[in-house]
């Protein structure tokens, strides 16, 4: 009988595969048997990740790559394509954070922001489709957020990135459908990852605690989500167990869209 969410012989490119989210997601597909291929800009977290599935006996990966960089990113995707014969799954999710309204974000914050966010995300798409029409189809998820469908306060460019995710993501699943690839969003509210804990170190010193569980509580369910709970949602869209599945937005976010009154 056929293992559920089975991933072998898939090769998976996960964007910002080397911390947080991207990092756990890495590490759930390689135990359903993927092959992962973690592309960041951050060599050194890129590197230990793909080293510490291998560790595990998965495989992995790591690809040193900017995605605001079209070139690099499909040197990276024929890289891929080369050892792996294909590409049947793409998770973007490499992306950045930034807090201000619209007054307060620069130019350069903006710039920063979008190239990122979007351009890097598109950068990834362009590339991936190609190579999943050649090898007769694949999957893609993109990492959107709460804040692609409601306002949120102070944060006017990230989610003007999170807004262009998910329309890209119906996009491509509408242009895609007949080419057998499938296109889904998730969108997270709070994720307790290093970034969270890096945040409330840089802007409340000595009362990271107290901010914790302020964040924490801003999700009805009292508590921030974990990476790991976020991968298995995205190993459920990306196996082969959600194949009527495509041009969908999946909430993981404790409640926050339908439960905050």
């Amino acid at each position: 009988m056929r293992i559920p969410f089975d991933l072998t012989n898939k090769i998976a490119a996960i964007t910002g595969g080397g911390s947080g989210i991207g990092k756990s997601v890495a590490s759930v597909f390689a135990r359903q048997g993927a092959e992962v291929c973690i592309l960041d800009i951050n060599s050194e977290s890129g590197t230990k990740a793909a080293s510490d599935i291998r560790k595990e006996g998965g495989k992995a990966h790591f690809h040193a790559c900017d995605v605001g960089n079209q070139q690099a990113v499909l040197s990276v995707f024929d890289q891929i394509a080369v050892v792996g014969g294909s590409l049947d799954i793409l998770i973007n999710n490499a992306g950045i954070a930034h807090i201000g309204n619209v007054e307060t974000t620069t130019e350069e914050d903006m710039d920063r922001v979008y190239r990122v966010n979007i351009k890097g995300a598109y950068n990834c798409l362009h590339g991936a489709v190609k190579k999943m029409k050649k090898s007769g189809g694949g999957v893609i998820l993109n990492l959107a957020s709460v804040a692609s469908v409601v306002g949120i306060s102070e944060r006017f460019a990230y989610s003007m990135s999170k807004g262009a995710i998910l329309t890209m993501t119906y996009s491509v699943a509408k242009d895609y459908l007949e080419d057998n690839i499938r296109c889904n969003a998730i969108g997270p509210a709070r994720v307790h990852t290093p970034f969270v804990d890096g945040y409330l170190e840089k802007n409340y010193p000595g009362r990271e605690r107290e901010f914790f569980e302020k964040l924490s509580k801003t999700q009805p369910i009292g508590r921030m989500g974990t990476p790991q709970e976020i991968a298995y949602l995205a190993l459920y869209l990306c196996s082969d167990e959600a194949g009527f599945i495509t041009g969908s937005f999946y909430p993981i976010d404790g409640g926050f869209l339908t439960l905050n009154t």
